[in-house]
């Protein structure tokens, strides 16, 4: 017998294995229907096909296969099971971030109309209004009833009219992604010539409306010319027309045909040039070391200062896989970025380039899952992390641009992957090269290259030799003393702002904190308003007057009266960035300003037209957090400035320095890319504290040796690996004793390497109480090994009873 392994997305530790029908084809890679448990419907993947037939348990048969042609390939199986191995999750955790949600199969609980039911008892309003929505249409999904009589007794009402029989239920799988199609149209097949066409004409003289639509069809198509037929749509022929009854009478005289077309969704034939910018001598030697390096390494690191024209390397590099029949991954840290580069690569490269991030659709994202593993589709992907997912067959070379951002890494749900790690490996399984890019490496791929794991290029000069910008210390502290401060603004910022406002120049406004304060407090009892369901305050959102949980989205609208005393004197502490463009609009009320931050920027559309706003000098200011500092490339901003370089500081990390650094330097360099030098004015109340010291040199070196000094001392990577526990339980006492237990039982495994249990920051998220376990493993140990062990903990305490509500989640390499 034929049976199949089939990965569900479902957290399970095996896979299933199922009986193959005989008749039904089916292929590694496929999609699969396939039952579990007496009721249920999955979609899967075939993961290996064999005879093998299991001991222990009978197999059930699958439903059906939903492809005539693999969906996914050998190389994504591969990675898929690499994932699974390294970050501690399971196959089918894997499987459910790596699909598009249009390739899943729902299952859905469909109700049907009873045709031969005879009404033998009199029917409720309820059971009437019900009957009537399904029987209109014979059968209609739960949902969409819900949609149209929206009770919230409606299941009980349909049980009812189920145990009458008038209707009855099944559960039934629905294909999410439906091709869109156009209708277009051609001549009948009938009319195979010029001179039966002439002779149609002479048929339509006393119907001029008939005849007028066919000259169109006629001009548009060319049919029976030399350059050939084109396909003429039904909206394009009947535009400004109002001929629908001379439409239908071609048709049904069988001299126009209607036929449905296959349509994208995705824009294309796009204008491009196909020409690459011209190198620097500079960039050109980078470029060349890059390519020498690759025939030693398979991955090579590029440290380039900001404004260094990295992007222009990486176009030259592009082209080149590109004309060995390769493909190309390009990888960003931030869907915001992508706006800018697509451009260029569909400049350089035209339709070959593509873009493929979760603010697309999740029937777009199909089209491009396809399109990538036909030979005629995408060659250039530009994506954030999760392109590395899709169906690459000729993978020549990934681009990890900005590598050391640290929103390649994935938090919740599993697989907890990083993003520019797992995609080093998915190159290695192509037998690729891979070029990680940065101004401010990450201290681990610095290590790396140092070592000679990695190649080392470096790029220190900025394009057409234009100065790094002047970088100020503002302090805040002193202001404050002096009564110099202007809200949150120290003069020297302020001074800057005009003078670039006077000289036409644009601004950029860092505050790494969205929202309009952190939280509001009550003058009189200092009572805080806080989220119901985490251990958090609520941020104060002036725009939409809500205060909001940033960790589980739980919103309320704003008080105005003290819900512990009574007050109304609520008051607004700390600030983000809505009072910052808040504050701005009132001390410059002429200057356009806007604002960039996951409140703003939540559709692709909207994202995209506050980037093009400000490129084109639509918008003087631009206000925003992370988002704004990451590889953007504005030609007329001269003045960055960082409103609060202390919380990044003194955030309790033991990356925060190595964070603070990176973030101030990425900001300070989106000023003075082009023409004369920028300034970067940041506020601090530490203006001698080393990191910030360092930041104004530019000196990546010496914050290296001194973070590395510190992590070599307190055993955190490089030096060390890291895999993180969290339990969650709604119940404080069970989280924290078993939190014990746990930890108790890793110390009997792996001694002084166990550090915790301890409560996060934030030790309540969605009403899950947390605590945390932090496990070091040395570099020279096995850490595949170290995993095993402690997964085998872990399962040991899962099957204790009195935990069997809890979980535990582990958390490899956590950033």
């Amino acid at each position: 017998m034929l049976l199949a392994d089939v990965i569900l997305p479902l957290a399970m530790p095996q896979n299933f294995t199922y009986a193959v029908p005989d008749g039904l084809r089916v292929q590694v890679g496929m999609r699969v229907v396939a039952p579990v448990g007496p009721r249920k419907f999955y979609s899967g993947i075939v993961e290996k096909v064999h005879e093998n037939m299991p001991a222990n348990f009978a197999v059930k048969e699958l439903v059906c296969t939903l492809d005539e042609q693999p969906v996914v390939n050998a190389y994504q199986l591969n990675l898929w099971r690499w994932i699974a191995s390294y970050y501690m999750c399971t196959l089918g955790e894997v499987m459910k971030a790596a699909i598009p949600s249009g390739l899943k199969l729902e299952s859905a609980t469909c109700v049907y109309f009873n045709t031969e039911w005879v009404q033998s008892e009199e029917l409720t309003e309820r059971q009437e209004k019900v009957l009537n929505i399904v029987s209109e249409k014979q059968q209609l999904p739960v949902n969409e009833i819900a949609a149209r009589y929206p009770h919230k007794d409606l299941m009980r009402v349909v049980q009812s009219l189920v145990d009458m029989e008038a209707l009855w239920v099944e559960e039934v799988m629905a294909e999410r992604y439906k091709p869109r199609y156009e209708t277009c149209v051609r001549l009948h097949p009938r009319i195979d010539s010029e001179k039966m066409l002439e002779e149609v004409f002479g048929q339509l003289t006393n119907a001029p409306q008939q005849s007028d639509l066919l000259a169109g069809y006629i001009q548009r198509s060319g049919i029976f010319s030399v350059r050939g037929t084109k396909a003429v749509s039904k909206k394009e022929l009947m535009a400004g027309k109002n001929h629908a009854g001379a439409f239908a009478s071609l048709v049904e005289k069988k001299i126009l045909e209607p036929y449905p077309v296959n349509i994208s969704r995705l824009s294309q034939n796009s204008a491009h040039t196909g020409n690459l910018p011209d190198m620097t001598p500079h960039q050109q030697e980078a470029a060349n070391r890059i390519r020498e390096l690759f025939c030693e390494k398979d991955t090579v690191l590029l440290h380039g200062v900001t404004a260094s024209g990295k992007t222009e390397i990486y176009l030259h590099l592009i082209a080149e896989q590109l004309k060995l029949g390769k493909q190309v991954l390009y990888l960003l840290p931030e869907i915001a970025l992508t706006s800018q580069i697509i451009r260029r690569l569909k400049n350089a490269f035209g339709d070959q380039a593509g873009i493929y991030h979760s603010k697309y659709s999740d029937a777009e994202r199909v089209e491009i899952w396809n399109r990538v593993g036909k030979t005629d589709g995408y060659n250039v992907i530009l994506g954030a992390r999760s392109a590395i997912f899709l169906p690459f067959n000729r993978l020549g070379l990934v681009i990890i641009d900005e590598e050391h951002e640290n929103t390649y890494k994935q938090f919740d749900p599993a697989p907890r992957y990083n993003g520019r790690d797992v995609a080093i490996v998915l190159a290695a399984m192509h037998s690729a090269k891979t070029l990680a890019g940065t101004a401010t490496p990450s201290l681990e791929s610095y290590y790396n290259a140092l070592e000679g794991k990695y190649g080392l290029v470096e790029l220190t000069q900025r394009y057409a030799g234009i100065a790094m910008p002047e970088i100020i210390l503002a302090d805040t502290s002193m202001a404050h003393k002096m009564k110099k401060m202007q809200s949150h603004f120290h003069p020297t910022l302020l001074e800057a702002i005009e003078q670039a406002l006077a000289d036409r120049k644009q601004i950029i406004l860092f505050r790494n904190r969205r929202g309009f304060a952190p939280y509001i407090r009550c003058a009189a009892c200092e009572a805080i308003p806080r989220c119901l369901h985490c251990d958090v305050s609520l941020t104060y959102h002036k725009f939409s007057n809500r205060l909001v949980c940033h960790y589980c989205g739980y919103a309320t609208d704003s008080i105005v009266r003290c819900p512990e005393c009574g007050s109304s004197e609520m008051t607004t502490v700390g600030y983000g960035t809505e009072k910052i463009e808040d504050e701005i609009q009132v001390m410059f009320p002429q200057v356009r300003i806007a604002r960039l931050d996951m409140d703003t920027s939540r559709t692709r559309s909207r994202y995209e037209q506050i980037i093009a706003d400000f490129e084109c000098g639509k918008t003087d200011i631009l206000v925003g957090t992370q988002m704004v500092s990451k590889g953007l490339n504005f030609e007329n901003v001269s003045l960055a400035g960082i409103l609060n370089a202390d919380d990044m500081l003194n955030f309790p990390d033991f990356r925060a320095f190595e964070r603070s650094f990176q973030l101030m330097m990425q900001v300070s360099g989106r000023a003075g890319r082009f023409g004369r030098q920028g300034k970067v004015i940041i506020q601090t109340s530490s203006p001698r504290h080393p990191v910030l010291m360092q930041v104004v040199a530019g000196d990546y070196g010496g914050m290296y040796r001194l973070q590395m000094a510190d992590r070599q001392t307190f055993a955190y990577p490089p030096f060390y690996r890291l895999i993180r526990l969290t339990l969650k339980h709604k119940r404080k006492d069970v989280v924290h004793q078993a939190a014990l237990e746990l930890a108790e039982c890793l110390i009997a495994t792996f001694g002084r390497r166990v550090l915790g249990p301890d409560e996060p920051i934030v030790a309540r998220i969605q009403t899950y109480y947390l605590e945390n376990i932090l496990l070091k493993i040395e570099k020279k140990a096995s850490i595949q090994q170290a995993k095993q062990l402690v997964a085998t903990v872990i399962d040991r305490f899962r099957a204790l009873p009195s935990y069997r509500q809890l979980q535990i989640i582990p958390d490899v390499d956590p950033i």
